[in-house]
């Protein structure tokens, strides 16, 4: 199958199973904007949960924050993207549509991004431009490159009025982990090395939001960031990646559909960096997550900007020093949209060809579906939902299922990933015992009411 075409089934598939929706849909949808409907909500949830449970849960030295999405506007001012928060753009002469230039000079094999000048980015942009065409009209005519800040203003306040700084949407959701680093150090008293977590909201103008969930323009991260003595990074840094890494393995991603793409061109503060990439169709291998060795500098320009010593003391030592800090940055959506390009599969059951998503029980957004083999027989569906009641109240993502017939209800559940249906027959009725189905393999087997909850939930 093409990968333009498995795309597009992905995106119908989330349309249709209720996954995901364009933003403002009934007002002809806001370019950018998606919301995720119940079933994506639950998939969401669950991979946020599973990278809660590994990043907070499973350490003793991690502590989870949710900070403020407004900031004071020094904030931005501090951390750099008031002044260099930027993509390269260029716009089309033809018809003014904009262009995120490095992407497109990737898309040649140029290596270019987005940390160049404005005279390096040209300078390629120059050499290669008649080999980019415009998106909309095809021609081959671009303004020359600039910078385009990405961060999204508000007037909170009414800031703009008064000739006020304005206050601007988070452009990254780190930052405020930055602010409540010294709130951690005063209420939990860690020790180093010790890390926050948080997901949060950021908001981006993006030049040109494209490819579905993979670049719009709110989305939402999962950050750590981990405070250690400065020049202790090398190995922390290395253990870092490998554990995000098996994150994603856990998750059920498959490992050749991923890889780690070192830094080359590192910004002026950074020591190290790489990406964690997944291909997906159509796009190819592209960022899901960041990691960043940012040394000190993130606590350095706060405690600059601020007045505020943001220095950690040693209670045995009494020795005093700015922490470096290593990152990780995930995008939720992005990872979202990995784990169901993933998930996808096609084959032939009983004679016909399905669609279903190959999920990791654990993060399936429904467990099991229960649902009477007909729907018109009182005691027959009476029964099915004592058994679908009884089964929620242990596995709360249960589904009762009863539109259309036996056959139609299994590939629905089988689009929306569930692993197991739970039919409820007649024999139910003498024998108290269902029909389990496996979704993976459409293998049925007979399990009685009492023992399908730990079926179930060892299965699981």
């Amino acid at each position: 199958m093409e990968s333009e075409e498995l795309m597009e089934k992905i995106v119908s598939l989330c349309k249709r199973r209720g996954f995901v929706f364009q933003g403002s849909e009934i007002y002809g949808g806001l370019a950018g904007t998606y919301d995720f409907g119940p079933h994506g909500l639950a998939l969401v949830n669950n991979i946020k949960n599973s990278w809660w449970h590994t990043n907070v849960h499973e350490k003793d030295n991690y502590y989870g924050i949710d900070s403020a999405i407004f900031k004071d506007p020094r904030v931005w001012e501090a951390s750099g993207h008031t002044s260099g928060f930027s993509d390269p753009l260029a716009e089309c002469r033809v018809c003014n549509t904009r262009v995120r230039v490095d992407k497109e000079l990737g898309r040649l094999g140029v290596a270019a991004d987005e940390k160049m000048s404005e005279e390096e980015i040209n300078a390629l942009f120059d050499a290669h431009k008649n080999e980019i065409k415009c998106s909309k009209c095809g021609k081959s005519d671009f303004t020359q490159v600039r910078a385009f800040n990405l961060l999204v203003k508000s007037n909170l306040g009414d800031f703009t009025s008064k000739g006020d700084s304005p206050v601007y949407l988070p452009g990254e959701a780190s930052q405020g982990i930055y602010l409540n680093y010294k709130n951690v150090v005063d209420t939990m008293h860690p020790k180093l090395p010790f890390g926050i977590a948080q997901i949060g909201k950021a908001f981006r103008n993006e030049i040109s939001p494209r490819n579905f969930l993979f670049r719009t323009r709110e989305f939402e991260q999962a950050d750590t960031q981990l405070f250690i003595r400065p020049n202790e990074n090398k190995d922390a840094f290395e253990r870092i990646k490998q554990e995000r890494w098996d994150w994603y393995l856990q998750l059920g991603i498959g490992e050749n559909k991923l890889r780690v793409k070192q830094h080359d061109n590192l910004v002026f503060y950074a020591s190290d960096a790489c990406d964690i990439e997944y291909e997906f169709p159509t796009y190819g291998f592209d960022e899901v997550e960041g990691i960043h060795d940012r040394t000190d500098y993130d606590l350095t320009q706060h405690s600059k900007h601020s007045g505020v010593d943001l220095s950690y003391i040693d209670q045995q030592t009494g020795e005093k020093f700015i922490p470096w800090i290593l990152e990780t940055s995930m995008g939720v959506g992005r990872v979202f949209l990995a784990v169901i390009s993933d998930a996808y599969t096609e084959d032939e059951m009983n004679g016909e060809k399905r669609a279903y998503l190959k999920l990791k029980p654990a993060i399936a957004p429904v467990k099991a579906a229960v649902f009477p083999l007909v729907k018109n027989k009182e005691e027959l569906v009476e029964k099915a939902r004592e058994v679908y009641l009884d089964l929620k109240k242990e596995i709360p993502s249960a589904m009762w299922d009863d539109n259309g017939n036996i056959g139609k209800r299994y590939r629905r559940q089988d689009e929306i990933g569930t692993p197991y249906c739970i039919t409820v027959d007649f024999e139910t009725l003498e024998d108290d015992a269902v029909t389990v189905r496996n979704r993976d393999t459409g293998e049925q087997e007979r399990v009685s009411v009492e023992e399908l909850h730990s079926y179930i939930e060892k299965h699981l």
